[in-house]
C-alpha cells in the first residue's frame, strides 16, 4: 500500500539528508532549515499522491514539513522497520522509556503522520500524565499498545471514534479514571483483557467492595445514624440543634453532666429524700437541682409535669426562674436559675441589715406575691424566711412553689403576717413550744406597751423609724388574726408597705436622731405608744397609722385609708 509514494519520499529524504542520521540531529531539529528544492520535491510528492496528509493542509509550513520527513526516517530505524526506503509499517518504541516521550512530543509528525502506519507500541515506556492523544492522529492504526504505564486521568472514548480500523487495544496496568466505556459501541469489539488493571472498567474486587458497602454498610450507617440521633434526642437533647431540643425538659443525662455525675464537689443539700446541686449547662449557665428520689405513681408523676409547665411561664423579678424539670421513674428533678445570694434567715443571722433594707425585702416579696395572685391565682409560693433568697442587689426571690388552688387567700395573708413578724423581730417561729401560734402569742403579749423587747435591737431605730416598726407589728398582728373573717388584701399591703418604704427613703437623712434606749426615752416612747393603742368598738378594731393613714380592720367589712 502506497509503497511507491512512501519510496519516493524517502528517496527525497536520502537526498537532502546524511544516510547516517544520528539522534542529536533529531534533538536539534530546530536549526536545521529545508534545502532550497526542498519545495518542488514536495509539490512532486502531492502529485503522486494527494492523500498525503500535508498535501491536505491549508497553509503549507515547509520548516514544519521538512522536520517530519527528518523524523519519520529517524522513527522509522528506531521502529526496526526491516526496509524504510520501502515501507514505514509501524512505530514499536516499547521497552524504551528515554525516547519514546522525546518522539510523542513532536507534535508535527503526527501531524502529518505517515498513511502506512498501522501499528503503534509504546507499551513499558514510563508515560506519565493523561492520554496521549496525538497517537490518534494516525486514524488509520489497527493496533495500539499503552500498557505498563503510568497513564492517569479520563480516558477520551469519543477521540476514539474515528480510528475504525483499531482491532487490537491495550491499555492494561494504567490509572485511568472509571469509566462505562461498555456503553460505547466502539468498544464492544475489545474484551476484558484490553483493560487489565487500567482503572476504565471497575475491577470485580473493588465493585465487589462498593455491592457490598451499598447493600450491607448502607444501611447499617443508616440505622447507626438513626440510633445515635435517637440517643440524642432521648438522653443528651442539649447537643441537638434548637429546632430539636424539648424545651423545658432535661434528661438524667443532662443533670448528670451538669453535676459532673452528682459529685460531692458540686452538692449543696442533702437530706432524706432531697438532693439539691450547682450544676453548670452545657451552653455554660449555672443552675440549682433540687433532686427527689421518690416512687411515686405515674399520675403523680404527670401532675408534677404539669404543674412544672406552669412554672416555666412564671416571669418577674422577684421569683426565682424555673428553667425545666425532669421526670423519671425513680427520679424527679427542678431545674432553676442559680443565685449566689444566701436566705432571708441567713441575713438576718449574720449581719444585722438596716429597717430601710428590710422594707425593701417586704416590698419585693409582696410584689412577687401579687404578681402571682393577678397571674397565676393556681400558684401558691411558699414564703418563710428560710426558703426565699436574696440577691447581692437585696432583691428577694421566691423560691419554692406549688400549684394548685388548695389555699385561700387568708392563707397567704397569714403566712406574710409570719413572714413580716420575723422580719422585723429576727425571731423565728420555730424557737417557740407552741410554732407559730406562740410566736404570735408573745408579739400580742408585748403590743403595744413593751415594742422594745420584740422589735429587732440591732436596728438601733431614731424614733421616727421606730414608729414605722410599730406600725409594720401592727400589720403582721392584723394578717395573722385568726378571729376575723377578712383580712386585708395583697394589693393593700402592697400599697402601705410601699409607702412606708418611700416615706423611709425620704426620712433617711434624718436617721441620726436618737435611738430608741432606756430610760426617759423609753418612757417617752411608752406614752407615745399608749396613745396609738387600738381603740376596740363592737364592729372590730381601728388601727390609726399615724402619717401614713388609717387602717379600718372591722369583723364584716375592711376599709383601707391611706393619705
Amino acid at each position: 500500500m502506497d509503497s511507491p509514494n512512501v519510496l519516493l519520499l524517502l528517496t527525497t529524504l536520502s537526498l537532502t539528508v546524511s544516510s547516517a542520521i544520528s539522534g542529536s540531529v533529531v534533538e536539534d531539529l530546530a536549526n536545521l532549515q529545508p534545502p532550497s528544492d526542498f519545495n518542488t520535491t514536495i509539490m512532486k510528492n502531492c502529485q503522486h499522491n494527494p492523500s498525503l496528509r500535508y498535501c491536505n493542509s491549508s497553509s503549507v509550513d515547509l520548516k514544519e514539513i521538512f522536520r517530519f520527513t527528518i523524523v519519520a526516517s529517524h522513527l522509522c530505524n528506531e521502529s526496526n522497520n526491516p526496509n524504510c526506503v520501502h515501507s514505514f509499517d509501524k512505530i514499536d518504541l516499547r521497552n524504551r522509556p528515554k525516547i519514546a516521550p522525546l518522539y510523542l512530543s513532536y507534535s508535527f509528525f503526527w501531524k502529518y503522520c505517515p498513511s502506512t502506519i498501522f501499528s503503534i507500541d509504546l507499551s513499558n515506556t514510563s508515560l506519565k500524565g493523561s492520554f496521549p492523544t496525538e497517537v490518534l492522529c494516525c486514524a488509520q492504526i489497527q493496533a495500539l499498545d499503552l500498557s505498563l504505564n503510568g497513564l492517569a486521568g479520563e480516558f477520551p472514548i469519543e477521540s476514539f471514534s474515528p480510528l475504525t480500523n483499531l482491532t487490537s487495544l491495550n491499555l492494561s496496568y494504567n490509572y485511568f479514571s472509571e469509566s462505562k466505556i461498555s456503553d460505547s459501541r466502539f468498544f464492544k469489539r475489545f474484551n476484558a483483557s484490553s483493560f487489565i488493571h487500567s482503572g476504565i472498567l471497575p475491577s470485580h474486587r473493588n465493585f465487589t467492595i462498593k455491592a457490598i458497602f451499598v447493600l450491607v454498610g448502607f444501611p447499617i450507617s443508616v440505622i447507626f445514624m438513626v440510633v445515635c440521633f435517637g440517643w440524642l434526642c432521648f438522653q443528651r437533647p442539649d447537643f441537638l440543634p434548637g429546632m430539636f431540643q424539648r424545651k423545658h425538659k432535661f434528661t438524667p443525662s443532662m443533670l448528670r453532666a451538669a453535676t459532673n455525675g452528682f459529685s460531692r464537689k458540686n452538692q449543696i443539700v442533702r437530706s432524706e429524700g432531697v438532693e439539691i446541686y450547682k450544676g453548670t449547662l452545657r451552653d455554660g449557665t449555672e443552675v440549682r437541682i433540687e433532686i427527689y428520689r421518690d416512687c411515686i405513681s405515674r399520675e403523680k408523676r404527670q401532675e408534677f409535669v404539669e404543674e412544672c409547665k406552669v412554672l416555666v411561664e412564671l416571669r418577674h423579678k422577684n421569683l426565682v426562674q424555673v428553667l425545666g424539670w425532669c421526670s423519671n421513674r425513680n427520679k424527679r428533678a427542678i431545674v432553676t436559675e442559680w443565685t449566689d445570694g444566701e436566705t432571708i434567715e441567713m441575713w438576718l443571722s449574720d449581719s444585722a441589715p438596716p429597717w430601710k433594707l428590710r422594707l425593701k425585702i417586704l416590698s419585693g416579696v409582696v410584689a412577687g406575691m401579687l404578681y402571682l395572685q393577678e397571674n397565676w391565682p393556681e400558684v401558691v409560693s411558699d414564703i418563710r424566711i428560710d426558703s426565699v433568697l436574696l440577691t447581692d442587689n437585696h432583691e428577694p426571690l421566691l423560691s419554692r412553689f406549688q400549684v394548685g388552688d388548695r389555699y385561700r387567700n387568708s392563707k397567704k395573708i397569714h403566712w406574710f403576717g409570719i413572714f413580716l413578724l420575723e422580719i422585723i423581730t429576727n425571731r423565728r417561729s420555730q424557737e417557740f413550744e407552741r410554732g407559730e401560734a406562740g410566736f404570735i402569742e408573745h408579739v400580742r403579749e408585748n403590743y403595744p406597751e413593751n415594742l422594745h423587747e420584740v422589735i429587732d435591737a440591732r436596728m438601733k431605730l431614731p424614733e421616727n423609724i421606730f414608729d414605722q416598726a410599730k406600725h409594720g407589728i401592727e400589720l403582721g398582728l392584723m394578717c395573722t388574726d385568726q378571729s376575723i373573717s377578712k383580712h386585708p388584701g395583697l394589693d393593700q399591703i402592697s400599697h402601705m408597705i410601699n409607702k412606708v418604704y418611700e416615706s423611709c427613703l425620704e426620712l433617711a437623712p434624718q436617721n441620726h436622731k436618737r435611738s430608741h434606749g432606756d430610760g426617759e426615752e423609753q418612757q417617752d416612747d411608752q406614752s407615745k405608744q399608749q396613745k396609738t393603742t387600738p381603740e376596740r368598738s363592737e364592729t372590730g378594731v381601728i388601727i390609726k397609722l399615724g402619717q401614713f393613714g388609717k387602717f379600718t380592720w372591722k369583723t364584716n367589712d375592711l376599709e383601707l385609708d391611706l393619705r
